[in-house]
């Protein structure tokens, strides 16, 4: 557990890692709806929504991460944090796409892409409410200063 006094100090820096992902989470959301107005070649339509979405995805498993390490709790997010899987499956898909595959078709992506709908709503799910706790912890520190 971590010392009180430093509880805050961890839960901004750890803040900061979700403010990344926020940023990769929205990119993403963007490209998808321009590209599919665009008329474009499929391959395009597939490159750019792929990399943003790995981005926000791989950043995500690093603010779980920092969450699991860091002790914290909140009872909306535990629920999320309870499946093992998806955890499992978001922590190799960061290590697919941030360390270098020398096989374009790695199995880390593989698996990813054959993932199913339930992974994508949990994903959505748990980042909004790691929104939502940041937001109220946020609204929290201003108040006691």
């Amino acid at each position: 557990m971590i010392h009180s006094e430093n509880k805050d100090k961890f839960i901004l820096t750890l803040h900061r890692y979700f403010i990344w992902a926020l940023y990769q989470h929205n990119t993403f959301k963007t490209v998808i709806r321009v590209v599919n107005t665009e008329k474009t070649r499929e391959s395009a339509r597939f490159t750019r929504p792929f990399g943003y979405g790995s981005y926000w995805y791989a950043s995500m498993y690093v603010v779980i991460e920092g969450w699991l390490e860091l002790k914290l709790h909140d009872k909306k997010i535990d629920v999320f944090l309870k499946n093992a899987k998806y955890i499992q499956l978001l922590r190799r898909y960061r290590n697919g796409v941030f360390h270098f595959q020398k096989d374009y078709e790695d199995n880390r992506f593989e698996i990813f892409f054959k993932r199913g709908s339930d992974f994508n709503i949990w994903v959505d799910e748990i980042y909004h409410e790691f929104d939502r706790f940041f937001l109220e912890w946020s609204k929290k520190e201003k108040s006691e200063k």
